[in-house]
């Protein structure tokens, strides 16, 4: 069973370093983010406030406390958030070019209701391909259309809302987004309907894998106009012995 305070004494370290690799990815003054100890895609990472001054453990317990110690403090909490988290999501795309040959969406955002102590902001690749999904609750968080998961974007969206909407929507009433979580496997992408998680999460891989296959060979044509704009225009290139070689990168992430 997971540790459901251990994000909180990340946070509360002094030293981020001190943290084994498997742990933390990397960390600044700030924040620090680490890998999700059960990642429910292939490229997961959480983004922690540290707790330093002018704000408390307690006010960095979940978002719900976070938007009680008021709407500046929150907003500028979550801009730190977002602009930290932006750095990841690029890191994480490069990664996907690196490994697979193409890239594909990267999702930002925060469960309304976690699950786990000290808030954390979700770096997600949108294939949610992953041995550790394993259930309805575990897919239906992460649905980004259901609405349990709360996008980075939209969130930042309620600040600049008037007070009756933002006071409305950073309640984050329980009993409103729970329910979220029993409702039926439906396919993010297509909106077909599963009988259940093994299903799902095959016809999720085979999505994935199609995917990959359009985006790969849209980045291959993109490139090469890139390296040879006369060759993509159509025009004639004299013959010469190629010569262009690749060093071979391993995996950074």
């Amino acid at each position: 069973m997971p540790n459901l305070t251990i994000l909180r004494t990340y946070a509360l370290k002094s030293s981020p370093t001190e943290l084994p690799s498997s742990v933390l990815f990397q960390h600044t003054e700030r924040s620090l983010t680490i890998f999700d100890a059960y990642p429910k895609a292939m490229f997961h990472f959480l983004v922690l406030p540290r707790v330093t001054p002018p704000f408390t453990v307690a006010e960095l317990s979940n978002l719900k406390a976070l938007f009680k110690s008021g709407r500046e403090r929150a907003k500028s909490l979550i801009e730190m958030l977002g602009q930290d988290a932006r750095q990841i999501q690029k890191m994480v795309e490069e990664e996907m070019v690196k490994r697979y040959g193409s890239k594909w969406d990267v999702w930002l955002g925060f469960h309304a209701v976690p699950s786990m102590e000290h808030l954390h902001l979700h770096v997600i690749s949108s294939d949610l391909v992953s041995q550790a999904l394993k259930n309805k609750k575990h897919y239906n968080s992460f649905h980004p259309k259901l609405g349990f998961f709360l996008h980075l974007n939209d969130v930042l969206s309620w600040f600049e809302s008037d007070q009756s909407y933002y006071d409305m929507k950073t309640q984050l009433k329980k009993e409103e987004y729970e329910p979220l979580l029993k409702q039926d496997l439906v396919c993010w992408e297509c909106d077909r309907p599963m009988k259940n998680i093994p299903t799902l999460k095959g016809h999720l891989k085979e999505k994935w894998e199609e995917r990959m296959k359009k985006e790969k060979s849209r980045f291959d044509k993109k490139r090469k106009r890139a390296i040879d704009p006369e060759e993509a225009a159509g025009i004639e290139q004299p013959s010469s012995e190629p010569s262009n070689k690749r060093a071979d990168t391993g995996d950074t992430l």
